[in-house]
Order: C-alpha cells, then structure tokens, then sequence
C-alpha cells in the first residue's frame, strides 16, 4: 500500500492536505491518510463493480421474488457505504504496519532476489489457498450463537443484488478480509501483486452476489460461484467457501447448488409462482 500511498502523497496530500509541519513518515498522518484512501477507494470499486454488475448481470425479474425486499437495492447500498468507514479504519491498521516496514512486501527491484517470476505466479496461487482457507473458518465461526450478531445483517438479503457483497457490519467485513492482510505478513508478497488481487478479491465478492450462474460445467464442483453461495444466503449453514468448494468438502458444509437442478433456482420460483401466474390471469381477462 505504500505504492498508492507515495503517489497520494505527491500528486495530492503533501501539496494540497498537510502543513509542511507534517512530514509523511509521521505515523498520524499515515493512518488518517490510508484510512481515507482505503475508504474512498472500497466506496469507488463497490459502487462502480456493483453497478456494473447490477445493470449487465442481475436478472431484474428476481425483483419478484418472494424473498426480494422492497427497496433492496437502496438498503444495500445504505447497509455497505455506513460500513465503509469502520471498515476502512480497522484496515488501515494494517496498511500503517505495511508501509511502516513489518511485512514481507517487497518491489519490483527485489523480484530475482525473491525468486523471479515463477514464484511471483505461485504466491498468487498461495495466497489464494491461504485466504481460501481461513475466510473459510471465519465465515462459519461468524455463524455461531456468539458471533452471528456481527453477520446477521449480511443475511438480511436471502435473494442478494451485487449491491449486497460489501452489505457487511464493518467487524463482520474486516474479519472476512483479515486473511488478505495477514498474508503478506507472514509470507513475501510482491506490492504489485498485492494490490492486483485486493482489485480481484473485491471483484470476486461482487460476482458471487450477480445472481450469473454461468461457470463451465466441469468446475462447478471446484469453484465456489455464485450458484453455491446463492444457497448459502438462502439455506445458511452451506457453502460458507469463499473462491473453491474445497474447506465446505472437508466441513462438511457443501451442498450441490440448487440452481444447477433443473426448476430449481430462484429464477425458476419467479418463472413459476409470478410470470406464469400473471401470464394465467391475463389469458383468463
């Protein structure tokens, strides 16, 4: 994050923000600054990817479903960007420590050191699998009695929009994203990767709440998509996996998605119990 940070400093903060009296390695101005930053950006990239993805992808007829709240997209947009700024200030704890110098990111002129390119490429899959894993735990721990208070609101929506992915209290997503920050911790990690795949993470979170269930047959049982995680928000105690089925194979807490059996999905309920019945009265008028 000292990337971002460094640029913010010179094209904006220290011209524009902060008295001369404020150097840039003071540890205060580092926080507020990463916190605005990590604030503004999440806003941007959820406002912009969700949007996206609402007007090219989410099938506007699941506005009818029985589990569809009125005026959802509003109040999943409210629930998100309240949570941004709580969010943002717990993650900026962590971004302060990286840029301070205690993880293990390291630039582009440490790649050969580090192992070159190959292992710039395996650390993308590491990271994946490590992230994978613990989001995996912490999702299901937010389950439990004690905890669900935190992610409760997050199932509020049954029938999700892309609106709903960063629908979080700002505890129930900073923990989910706590896994991402940990890892550069305790393993290398090249700064460019890194912010390459906190664009991907918040991507990914968007598509498993898009309501596209397209994914090549032969990894549906591999990736968990936005099929799986479609039941998870109906069903509750299934698919708590965040990229692959693995974690739920091993918990047993998989279950095989319902929109991949025929008449099963929450587009067949609206296709069934809404448009054919209002097709039935119309024919009958």
């Amino acid at each position: 994050m000292d990337l971002v940070l460094d640029f913010c400093d010179e094209v904006v903060l220290t011209p524009y923000v902060y008295p001369a009296s404020v150097p840039e390695d003071n540890i205060y101005r580092q926080f507020f600054s990463l916190w605005l930053i990590s604030s503004l950006s999440g806003a941007f990239l959820y406002l912009s990817c969700s949007t996206l993805g609402y007007i090219f992808l989410f099938d506007k007829k699941l506005r009818l479903h029985k589990h569809f709240l009125q005026d959802q997209e509003k109040l999943e947009i409210q629930a998100a960007l309240s949570s941004v700024p709580g969010m943002g200030l717990l993650t900026a704890l962590m971004f302060v420590a990286e840029v301070r110098g205690y993880s293990k990111l390291y630039d582009h002129s440490e790649l050969q050191q580090q192992g070159g390119w190959p292992f710039l490429a395996s650390s993308a899959v590491t990271f994946l699998l490590f992230t994978d894993g613990l989001i995996y735990w912490i999702h299901r721990g937010l389950h439990s009695k004690p905890l669900y208070f935190l992610h409760k609101l997050h199932h509020k929506w049954k029938v999700p929009t892309p609106f709903a992915s960063h629908a979080f209290h700002p505890i129930d997503g900073f923990a989910q994203s706590f896994p991402y920050h940990l890892y550069p911790f305790l393993f290398p990690l090249h700064k460019g990767l890194y912010l390459g795949l906190f664009v991907f993470v918040n991507l990914w979170t968007v598509a498993i709440h898009d309501n596209d269930y397209r994914l090549p047959k032969v990894l549906q049982p591999v990736i968990n998509g936005c099929a799986h995680h479609t039941d998870h928000h109906l069903f509750f105690n299934y698919n708590y996996g965040q990229y692959t089925t693995l974690w739920d194979r091993i918990g047993q807490s998989y279950r095989h998605p319902s929109a991949y059996y025929e008449g099963e999905s929450v587009h067949d309920w609206v296709d069934k119990n809404v448009l054919e019945t209002k097709a039935g009265h119309t024919k009958l008028e």
